[in-house]
């Protein structure tokens, strides 16, 4: 979990309290009668299930790329929900229904992205640019998003830009290694490949958090990465730059947990100021802009000369326009799985969220295969399979552990 900071609660005036139900007797003596009211007014039901607030320091948690809403008044001022947020709030099936459209949104949204950037990619093969336009496009919308009051715009320091750039900077090369990976090989085999994302969490934080894996969990690897060196072998578009670079962005995501954890979990005040607390929405919104404006630069440097009419004729591109289109489309599609991920799992448990994750990932792998008609050897389906089978009894004997763990503890 990423810490941005303490935010200290004011201490709430004490104030006698009744069961509720009671009456509470009138007030007595010199004062009693004149302040009555006051008295009466002062009192509190206190019910077992309110919970009684004393001043403490309440630290803002973060999961990756994500926040807790709450803290000072500044802070919650800004952290009141938007309509989006306040339609998730209600309960019943109103609630159920709003959370199986964003998870069908994620699902849409993320298949919908993976098939228009490879098109992008095949025609255009130049990753660092397609990443690029996808951040200015994201960056674009958060802003339309902020200035339309659809989300409340929030005000960040100094602080809290340094403590979210590690985080962005990670961010924006894990996003590019996949690109390059989805330029360079199958839809389906990119996404196989990023089934092992389990593999580099446990071994990461092994190595630099000194969390010790349960031995189950570490069995449930085994298929994963079992099922990926099948899948590999048997793969008609295998390259070693499109499958390095999918394991490039397997270790870059998940360092990004571990370093959140590790370096972040006390983010130091900059002149004096503590780090403001963001919610899920508005941290990836400050975080995409944050990486549009560090690959911006790069990509003006690197690639910029072969965005003129005369280069695009050299690569074949008789109709920039279409590609312009193209990659446009796939940063709105982008941002948006990404803005609908977060809000799922700002409202459902992470190991929920991960097995969301694994039906997603089937789900685009399958919609590629028909959509690109790539050939699926036997093999290589059944170790696709073996795979993800893998990555969902991860995330099964992962919150079962941590269950127990809990139990125990207690």
């Amino acid at each position: 979990m990423l810490l941005l900071g303490n935010q200290s609660f004011s201490k709430p005036a004490v104030h006698p309290t009744v069961p509720c139900g009671h009456t509470p007797s009138p007030a007595r003596g010199r004062r009693g009668a004149l302040h009555r009211h006051e008295a009466h007014s002062a009192l509190i039901c206190k019910h077992p299930s309110t919970p009684v607030h004393t001043q403490q320091q309440a630290p803002l948690r973060l999961p990756p790329l994500a926040a807790s809403s709450g803290g000072d008044a500044n802070s919650a001022e800004q952290a009141k929900p938007s309509f989006l947020q306040a339609a998730m709030d209600k309960g019943g099936i109103v609630r159920t229904l709003a959370l199986g459209s964003l998870f069908a949104g994620w699902y849409l949204f993320n298949i919908q992205f993976n098939i228009y950037n490879k098109f992008v990619l095949k025609a255009f093969p130049q990753p660092l640019t397609c990443t690029t336009v996808q951040f200015v496009v994201g960056a674009t919308l958060a802003a339309l998003f902020w200035i339309t009051g659809i989300v409340k715009r929030p005000t960040v320091n100094k602080s809290t830009i340094i403590s979210v750039l590690p985080l962005a900077m990670v961010h924006t090369l894990g996003n590019l290694l996949t690109n390059v990976s989805l330029g360079a090989v199958a839809v389906s085999f990119t996404h196989t490949i990023k089934a092992m994302e389990p593999a580099f969490s446990v071994a990461l934080s092994a190595l630099f958090l000194g969390e010790q894996p349960h031995p189950l969990v570490v069995a449930t690897l085994l298929p994963i990465m079992g099922g990926v060196a099948m899948a590999s072998m048997s793969e008609a578009t295998f390259n070693w730059r499109g499958f390095l670079s999918a394991m490039g962005s397997n270790l870059t995501f998940q360092s990004r947990n571990v370093f959140s954890k590790k370096l972040m979990a006390k983010a130091p005040p900059v002149d004096g100021e503590q780090p403001v607390q963001l919610d899920n929405f508005n941290l990836f919104s400050i975080i995409t802009l944050l990486s549009a404006a560090l690959l911006l630069p790069v990509t003006l440097v690197v690639e910029g000369w072969r965005l003129t009419p005369a280069r695009m004729l050299d690569m074949g591109i008789t109709e920039p326009y279409g590609i312009i289109q193209g990659v446009i489309l796939s940063g709105v599609l982008f941002h948006l799985y990404q803005q609908v991920s977060y809000m799922i799992l700002q409202r459902v448990s992470p190991v929920t969220h991960s097995i969301g994750n694994c039906v997603k990932r089937v789900a685009v792998i399958v919609a590629s295969v028909l959509v690109f008609r790539n050939p699926m050897p036997l093999q290589n389906a059944l170790g696709t399979a073996i795979a993800l089978l893998g990555v969902f009894a991860y995330s099964q004997v992962k919150r079962s552990v941590g269950k127990a763990g809990k139990e125990k503890a207690q």
